[in-house]
């Protein structure tokens, strides 16, 4: 469950572990903050006042990070050398071809067995990360590569290298926006190439999600205030098209962030419904840990009563070992139905991987 605990901290470039440390930041488009006034775990931090970023991992630690200087500024170009990706050669996957296609097999099985109608199977990729002369590998450079090479609506970096935290996303899905009592969410479930490669399954697919959605946002909405005003939108993104809902309602007296999350969060289309049989689906066929994969990134401007959560999909974190160096991990996965191929769905993951990680290992694809 998201946690509770509070710090307070001050912004700066420190040390740990002896090695240099970047300091704290959060970018989300044009929207940079700096100046680190405060850390909790709380989520009711975020009906308080001042500007948050938030990062929620998938298995429920939460991060939310106030921060004092809050301004607009452009993405920067990418400078050369500032970044220094993996090898294209080193990614490893914590489920390999055979391991994932038989876990769809077995998602289906117990499809047919009646315990879930839909589950996410997801694997983490990751790659050993250079860090050349001791320089600290900076997720905010790899941002300025994706926006490039890859630009995405819910694209940010949160970087808090003090408390376990880089993050780089790409995210194109929308988890929950917030105005004042306005909430909305945008699922996104089928994948293609191009429009054409859309089936039949996909679009059940994502109707059985926006009825998981809607549902959660039920829980903590005023009765009869749920809306589906989009089902099944076709939006282009960088290599590859998606479906895309809009589901909306107006939080119930009494309802803020710590109530909103508890109901909706792990996000719908990253899990299965029913939602519990899906989770336990998850946790008995995955080998590693989801982490920001999959929960929700974004900002919280509690003054103003609004906020953005994208759902950490095309998402990059860095990970740093006591006993080993830095390594970047990425995240793919796809929706698993009755309706599935095994071999499909491994080439979905593939495809949802494949341009992200030639960003990431340094290659220029802006005009691909």
């Amino acid at each position: 469950m998201l946690g509770s605990r509070s710090a307070r901290h001050a912004d700066h470039a420190g040390v740990r572990g002896g090695a240099q440390q970047l300091s704290p930041l959060a970018r989300f488009g044009d929207l940079v903050a700096t100046d680190l006034r405060d850390v909790t775990s709380d989520p009711a931090a975020l009906d308080s006042t001042g500007f948050w970023a938030v990062v929620a991992g998938f298995e429920g630690r939460l991060v939310c990070a106030r921060f004092g200087d809050v301004r607009r500024e452009p993405v920067p170009a990418p400078r050369t050398g500032a970044w220094r990706g993996p090898a294209a050669g080193d990614w490893t996957s914590s489920l390999d071809r055979a391991a994932y296609t038989a876990g769809v097999r077995r998602i289906r099985e117990r499809i047919a067995a009646g315990e879930v109608y839909q589950a996410n199977l997801c694997r983490v990729l990751t790659a050993p990360l250079p860090e050349p002369e001791g320089l600290p590998a900076d997720v905010d450079a790899l941002t300025a590569l994706l926006a490039r090479g890859n630009p995405a609506p819910y694209a940010g970096t949160v970087r808090l290298p003090a408390h376990g935290v880089e993050v780089a996303t790409a995210s194109p899905e929308l988890f929950l926006r917030r105005a004042g009592r306005l909430v909305e969410s945008g699922p996104i479930k089928g994948t293609g190439r191009t429009a054409a490669d859309l089936s039949e399954k996909d679009r059940a697919e994502n109707v059985m999600i926006v009825d998981l959605v809607r549902n959660d946002l039920g829980r903590v909405c005023a009765a009869g205030s749920v809306t589906v005003p989009a089902l099944c939108a076709v939006e282009q993104h960088p290599g590859l098209v998606h479906l895309v809902s809009a589901v909306r309602g107006e939080l119930a007296e009494g309802a803020g962030w710590p109530e909103l999350l508890a109901a909706t969060f792990p996000p719908g289309s990253v899990s299965g419904a029913p939602k519990p049989s899906a989770l336990r689906v998850i946790a008995a066929l995955e080998t590693a840990p989801r982490g920001p994969y999959c929960g929700g990134i974004g900002w919280v401007d509690a003054d103003r009563g609004t906020g953005e959560l994208a759902v950490g999909i095309r998402t990059f974190w860095i990970d740093r070992p006591a006993i080993a160096g830095p390594v970047l991990r990425f995240g793919t996965g796809a929706g698993i139905t009755w309706g599935s191929d095994p071999e499909r769905e491994w080439d979905e993951t593939e495809l949802k991987a494949s341009r992200l990680l030639t960003v990431a290992c340094g290659a220029d694809v802006s005009g691909s």
